[in-house]
């Protein structure tokens, strides 16, 4: 009977609210009532989220659709804004000892730099041996770029000019919002992090590697595809893009694409999952359909790294930083991460990217029948692209990578290679990466042009 009285308590307060919607005549006013009826239904959910009847659920969605048409009825679209990172919002609050414990301390690389743009600032790291072949390296979905921050460690330990940078909304990154974290967005932010460099890597015929791991495989596949002349080597860390729609949930389509939750909601759906994954990821069987979810952990390590025999080094200034901790930090401390994190879920290139890889296929065939010196050194190192990545990941699955690049690309036209991990390859096998980017650089069948 209590259940009862307080479902029909809820009613009454909203149909009270309705009517007062429908009463109001400015447009603040309609636009605080309808906030005041969503917030009713947030309670809701929260209160019954087993007994929610269709009916209410069904409001909700029409109170949702409703506000976006009433929004764009009366021209009242998203005002463009900056979310702060935490270089601006924690770190004036600390004191240098406090700054140097961070998870993620602002130092932590050497070469620092935040470039300004309209979309907020970038925060950017290079370093290594000026006149060494130019690498720029691009993490992925979750973490910052101290992800790959063993990786770029070993190249410029090699000899090589490394460049790292945080994406939108992720490390010391701000978040611009409500940009959809697109291609066009990231192609834009590799340009300015590259042009903001004292070292020319684009201009008098200069070209440079580019290492993309998971998302950051997407993108920069993307980028190969439509600046080809600036790519002289392309290596891909198990690679997000060509992901297959089959392997998506139902529930994680209804989540992300259609508008159906709340944002505000969907946001605190999303961080609670996200808390949950704060401990290292447990060893996951290969699911026919992973979640989301699955992918904010197959980035942690499988194991604590003090754990294992010889952790990685993700950086020589703070050697004892580890990852464990990065996306509860985020978390807590930038208020654009879960808005970035969602955007790029929408519209990153995670699936679908097929025509980026295709016309990449396209030179590389090209390049591959020719023997003018000229095409040879315009084109990909050894004419292949490189793809390293681990039999265990269960987000991007072996057989499926290998049947589908090999599908697009040719099989004289990329190299695979694996190593026995999950998707948290570069912090857990960043030695056994090294050593197949050297080899790879290292033939002789083109002349590397960096």
């Amino acid at each position: 009977m209590l259940a009862v009285r307080c479902a029909q308590k809820q009613a009454q307060n909203m149909t009270l609210r309705i009517r007062r919607l429908r009463n109001e005549t400015s447009q603040t006013s309609r636009i605080w009532h309808l906030r005041q009826v969503q917030n009713v239904m947030e309670q809701w959910v929260r209160r019954n989220p087993l007994t929610l009847p269709a009916t209410l659920l069904g409001l909700q969605l029409a109170i949702t659709v409703g506000f976006k048409l009433y929004k764009i009825k009366t021209g009242g679209a998203q005002d463009e804004q900056i979310v702060p990172s935490p270089s601006k919002t924690l770190l004036p609050k600390l004191s240098p000892e406090e700054t140097a414990s961070c998870p993620y301390p602002p130092d932590a690389y050497p070469g620092t730099r935040d470039v300004e743009s309209p979309y907020g600032s970038l925060r950017v790291y290079e370093w290594g041996p000026e006149n060494g072949r130019k690498v720029l390296l691009v993490h992925g979905i979750s973490n910052p770029c101290i992800a790959l921050g063993a990786v770029a460690h070993g190249l410029a330990d090699k000899g090589c000019r490394v460049m790292m940078f945080d994406l939108p909304g992720r490390g010391y990154s701000d978040t611009p919002v409500p940009t959809p974290h697109s291609n066009r967005l990231y192609t834009t932010t590799i340009l300015l992090a590259l042009t903001s460099s004292p070292l020319s890597w684009t201009g008098n015929g200069e070209t440079f590697s580019l290492i993309g791991y998971s998302l950051g495989g997407g993108i920069v596949v993307n980028f190969t595809s439509y600046f080809p002349f600036l790519v002289s080597s392309l290596v891909l860390l198990a690679p997000a893009g060509l992901v297959r729609q089959s392997r998506i949930t139902l529930m994680n389509k209804i989540l992300y694409n259609t508008g159906l939750i709340n944002e505000t909601t969907l946001e605190k759906i999303v961080i609670g999952r996200m808390r949950r994954e704060e401990l290292p990821a447990r060893p996951t069987k290969l699911k026919k359909k992973p979640s989301i979810g699955t992918a904010i952990g197959e980035e942690m390590p499988k194991e604590r790294e003090e754990d294992i025999p010889t952790p990685p080094s993700l950086s020589h200034t703070r050697p004892n930083i580890t990852i464990s901790g990065i996306i509860p930090w985020q978390l807590d401390n930038h208020p654009g991460y879960i808005k970035s994190f969602m955007s790029s879920i929408r519209y990153g290139p995670i699936t679908g990217q097929h025509a980026d890889w295709q016309r990449i296929a396209k030179r590389l065939a090209a390049q591959n029948a020719s023997m003018e010196e000229r095409t040879q050194k315009e084109g990909l190192q050894n004419g292949k692209v490189l793809v390293i990545a681990g039999h265990k990941d269960a987000i991007i699955v072996e057989d499926e990578l290998v049947a589908d690049a090999t599908e697009i690309l040719g099989e004289n036209s990329v190299r695979f290679e694996f190593v026995d991990a999950g998707h948290d390859l570069p912090v857990s096998k960043s030695k056994e990466i090294l050593g197949f980017i050297s080899a790879f650089w290292e033939e002789s069948s083109s002349t590397p042009r960096s």
